[in-house]
């Protein structure tokens, strides 16, 4: 079956214009998401992770996409990633959440934040799928408020000591690092960044959160910290400027996801038009039912809608790399983030929806390459910003800072 990815592609590239370089890192995302398939089916039925997901994106040298060549990377622009992960998307929402935590962030978080010598010591290895990123914000007290977070630190000689849990992490129990994010013990004093060596004395996983609703594929771990030494070194960003890493993250992150929600509903309309085309009921292709094709409408417009919305939030932070100092821009970005992500992960899921509808009975049955879709996509709802959360961020930009629903 022809993915509708290339035709994306092909009026991004008429718009904007792609560089060489980004081009063959997209047709070797299309060879890798075709070789990631079967095995994501296979995980998927099975609840399990799936361990294929890191080692086919190594092999075609896609775990450094956003990574600078001076790094080892593939040095593509946020546009570019985007596309690539839209075309990951169609695979599932596994590889997504594996791909947008290591490269958008945990590698760009390094990239965007970490001294040269950070850089030149993590990035390297993280392109070559050496060094896996997780990301250490949500706890079980502090979930869409990161400021009730019961992680500590205290120095330590010349390092740190951090001590709490963290709680629905993806790639947790895989990742080699992880971006975490802890307050100092002393009252009053804000957040700081560290990148924490997950094989350290006292750095324990407690658990893989298996009984998931959807998302099989991915890791989801509890953690737990324990006396975790951190040498000053893996301070990223300043002391108590947590926050300021935290939220330049998940804006790459929020992009990212609402990228995968792309491929998601991309695979929804390639999967309903050819059920609705072969099968027949009251004598006729379901395709020939107008109720079908009011789905149909439904998951295509609501593509092309949140496409552009990506792809705009993208450019915007492409331009925004080009110039750090100017904070209408920063501010511009983040709107356009949470706008992609709170649009794209809604219809994502009520594509999925609506193609279980098209499946019929047999979309219902965990063998339909539709439900995988429908479990999957729920989460996108929640994770790097609730909808909820997106709503307030919205509105608060355009009504004013003064009229922020929290602080």
């Amino acid at each position: 079956m022809e993915p509708l990815f290339q035709s994306s592609v092909d009026e991004v590239d008429r718009l904007v214009g792609l560089k060489k370089e980004e081009l063959s890192m997209l047709e070797d995302a299309d060879a890798a998401a075709g070789e990631l398939l079967v095995s994501e089916f296979e995980k998927y039925v099975e609840r399990k992770f799936n361990p294929e997901a890191s080692e086919v994106l190594k092999r075609h040298d896609l775990m450094g996409v956003p990574i600078d060549v001076k790094y080892g990377g593939r040095g593509a622009r946020q546009l570019a990633e985007s596309l690539f992960l839209e075309r990951m998307g169609q695979t599932g929402m596994g590889v997504i959440t594996f791909a947008d935590v290591h490269l958008c962030l945990g590698s760009l978080g390094v990239q965007d934040w970490g001294t040269e010598e950070q850089k030149g010591r993590y990035l390297p290895k993280a392109a070559k799928g050496e060094v896996v990123f997780a990301y250490g914000l949500t706890e079980p007290e502090a979930g869409s408020d990161p400021s009730s977070m019961k992680t500590s630190y205290v120095k330590d000689g010349g390092g740190y000591r951090l001590k709490g849990s963290k709680y629905l992490i993806s790639n947790g129990s895989i990742a080699t690092h992880m971006l975490t994010f802890a307050r100092p013990e002393a009252e009053g004093k804000k957040p700081t960044a560290f990148i924490v060596d997950t094989k350290s004395d006292g750095f324990s996983v407690d658990m893989r959160l298996e009984e998931k609703i959807g998302l099989f594929t991915s890791d989801t771990s509890m953690l737990t910290l324990d006396d975790v030494y951190v040498p000053r070194e893996d301070v990223l960003g300043e002391e108590g400027k947590g926050f300021s890493v935290a939220y330049s993250s998940l804006l790459n992150g929020r992009i990212g996801i609402g990228s995968g929600c792309l491929g998601v509903m991309e695979d929804c309309l390639n999967q309903v038009k050819e059920r609705a085309t072969s099968r027949v009921q009251h004598g006729k292709q379901i395709a020939k039912h107008q109720l079908i094709q009011k789905h149909v409408a439904y998951i295509e417009s609501s593509l092309e809608a949140s496409r552009w919305l990506v792809y705009r939030a993208a450019m915007k932070k492409d331009e925004c790399d080009r110039d750090r100092k100017d904070l209408r821009l920063r501010a511009d970005a983040d709107r356009l983030s949470a706008v992609a992500k709170y649009v794209s992960s809604r219809s994502a899921f009520e594509s999925a929806d609506r193609a279980v509808q098209c499946f019929g009975g047999f979309g219902y049955s965990i063998m339909s390459p539709v439900a995988k879709h429908f479990l999957d996509s729920r989460v996108a709802r929640i994770y790097e910003g609730t909808d909820e959360i997106m709503e307030l961020k919205i509105a608060s930009s355009v009504l004013g800072q003064e009229f922020e629903a929290y602080k």
